[in-house]
């Protein structure tokens, strides 16, 4: 048989030139897949310690032998479905693949000959089961969890592996919640990530007849897209714009507690993907970011401590970029999968090395120097490099960097003289620095302070008209107005407006914002005294509805299924309905209520190939979206 595939090979020892944001990883190969989208990737380590990414294609799974990660050799491509969508887990020697398209079922690949191309594989439809969007193995008690496939509506669906790994048994369903998109299993614990509900689920699944639902926690993007479990701790991920890495205390299922969120470009509406822990290190993908090492040693208290942009000309919002990311290689070396190159249809494999640090903690508590009180609601910052936080309802912050040193530390709140104080961070090490702030001294005759009695932001039209009063004021130079699109995390400069001089009298500002984007803005004033000192006003948000419709689909073509992401100016109901390109009903259609936004699952993989459109409409407007269904 005439084998034709063409792969193209770069290999860089250094990173590429101009990617500053790049650090603590060290690119060492880029393998280039023609006309050939990506999706998911994982890794296969043979028992003679060879390893081999094992790469979701558009057209099936490819097989790249990576032990020298300067110079990836490609294997072989098991041909499957083609489709936009494809995940692969491994079990001892056996590969496990799932797509969206198709009738195949589970794709099971048995890796023991590799090198050898001759590898077998074959196509099993156990308890009837077609296709599907993800899965995972509990490789402790050897069960294959199979998330999002064409049985119950979605939900888990659970195979045995013990007997027979090469031909899984069906074992039976988890009844809970409803669509599954993803999910993390191991020794009968099932942490199931429902993407429509927003939630994860907590469930015992030693009775597989019998799944006990132990707990369940909305994630801050009610999207939840990923989970990852270390111990006591659980990582999760939301497929949304502006959104986070979080993290999770699940020792009392009954009693979850959220600990600490982390966003690499914050603002920036950038989405994170998949993430998988290592050694107390998450290696996440981020679409259009690359991809990030966060230290989770501490997870109340993440850092950021490698990255690297394999998407290095794009940024921002959208699902371009890499889609997952593997580091579980013995040898160290991380495999991530580029969906294409920019302004191509040619998927990318990128081949890392990483350096593993530890990041530097700095954690304390604020508080009123004369009651002892803790001052919830203090802003602390690392003035060398903005790294910035806000003390709790207990007064605690948690924050930290991967760069040591000695560094100057900046502590404020309304009503208190800031304070700045100079610590030395290292790595790995947990820096303890409490503070307490003292209320500036008042009366006549001594130095008085700024005292704010009010803030307010109000939306008129497309702008945000923010105004404030003092009751007095002594010793400022003025008021920097900033901004922050997501969630406070990180904040931006929108201008200055000097004060009004010592008075006791009451003065009043005002300052507009105009053209705001779609959204939730958060607004807050730092106050500056002329030698320097700074304070910071509670925050003030202001909802800013869509202009009209935003509508976007993903991806297109399509294969099997696609998301209809949705910005509404004001809630509506919606009516969603798919069309021939000639106008003729294609038989999907759907009603659902909106308020701000949402993201609707297309199933499309019963249509045949060709053009359509799909059409949005509301009592207020409509819009249509051209597609290509492959």
């Amino acid at each position: 048989m005439l084998r034709c595939f063409l792969v193209f090979l770069t290999v860089s020892a250094f990173a590429p030139s101009g990617l500053a944001q790049n650090f603590n990883v060290t690119h060492r190969a880029t393998m280039t897949f023609p006309n050939q989208n990506l999706a998911n990737i994982w890794g296969y380590t043979a028992p003679d310690g060879s390893e081999y990414a094992l790469v979701g294609g558009a057209n099936g799974l490819i097989i790249v032998d990576v032990t020298n990660p300067d110079a990836p050799q490609f294997i072989k491509q098991i041909p499957g479905p083609t489709s936009s969508w494809r995940e692969i887990k491994t079990y001892q020697h056996y590969a496990y693949v799932v797509t969206e398209h198709g009738s195949v079922g589970i794709q099971v690949v048995n890796l023991i000959n590799l090198p050898d191309t001759n590898i077998a594989y074959q196509n099993v439809n156990p308890g009837g089961i077609t296709r599907a969007h993800a899965l995972h193995v509990d490789e402790t008690k050897g069960f294959l969890y199979v998330y999002g496939s064409n049985l119950n509506q979605g939900r888990t669906q659970v195979f045995n592996l013990n007997n027979n790994p090469y031909s899984p048994s069906y074992v039976g369903h988890v009844p809970f919640i409803g669509y599954v998109h993803d999910g993390y299993a191991d020794d009968d614990m099932l942490f199931s990530a429902h993407i429509y509900a927003g939630q994860f689920a907590i469930i015992n699944m030693a009775n597989k007849s019998n799944p006990v639902l132990l707990g369940t926690q909305t994630t801050p993007g009610a999207f939840t897209h990923n989970t990852w479990r270390s111990g006591n701790y659980l990582f999760t991920t939301d497929e949304v714009s502006n959104s986070f890495l979080t993290s999770y205390d699940i020792s009392d299922p009954t009693d979850i507690r959220e600990l600490d969120r982390i966003a690499i470009t914050p603002g920036s509406g950038s989405i994170v993907h998949n993430t998988h822990v290592i050694d107390n290190y998450a290696v996440t993908s981020w679409y259009k970011d690359g991809f990030s090492i966060i230290d989770v040693n501490r997870p109340a208290n993440m850092v950021e401590v490698g990255r690297y942009d394999t998407y290095p000309n794009g940024s921002g919002n959208g699902f371009e970029g890499c889609w997952g990311v593997y580091p579980y290689f013995p040898s160290g070396t991380i495999v991530a999968s580029n969906i294409r190159a920019q302004g191509t249809n040619n998927g990318e494999l990128w081949v890392m090395t990483p350096n593993y640090v530890r990041g530097c903690y700095l954690e304390g508590v604020v508080t009123d120097s004369v009651t002892g009180n803790p001052l919830p609601g203090a802003t602390v910052t690392i003035l060398s490099t903005g790294v910035t936080g806000t003390t709790n309802a207990l007064g605690e912050y948690k924050i930290g960097q991967v760069q040591n040193g000695t560094v100057d530390v900046s502590f404020s709140r309304i009503g208190y003289v800031t304070k700045v104080l100079t610590v030395t961070l290292s790595n790995g090490v947990l820096t303890t620095l409490n503070v307490a702030l003292a209320p500036p001294s008042g009366g006549s005759g001594n130095p008085f302070f700024v005292e704010l009695i009010a803030f307010e932001a109000t939306r008129e039209g497309r702008d945000a008209q923010l105004s404030w009063q003092t009751a007095q004021e002594h010793n400022s130079a003025g008021f920097e107005v900033q901004i922050s699109r997501n969630g406070g995390h990180h904040w931006t400069a929108l201008g200055f407006v000097p004060s009004k001089g010592d008075s006791r009298l009451l003065q009043q500002y005002d300052f507009r914002v105009s053209n705001l984007s779609a959204g939730e803005h958060l607004f807050r004033l730092r106050q500056l005294d002329r030698d320097g000192r700074e304070t910071f006003s509670p925050w003030r948000s202001v909802f800013m509805p869509a202009e009209r419709m935003e509508v976007a689909l993903w991806p297109n073509p399509v294969a099997s299924q696609a998301r209809l992401l949705l910005q509404m100016p004001q809630p509506a109901e919606v009516r969603i309905d798919v069309f021939h390109a000639d106008g003729r009903p294609a038989g999907v259609s759907q009603t659902l209520s909106v308020e701000h936004g949402a993201a609707v699952h297309l199933p499309l993989e019963h249509l045949p190939k060709g053009a359509y459109f799909v059409r949005i409409a509301t009592p207020f407007e409509q819009q249509t979206a051209p597609f290509t269904k492959m």
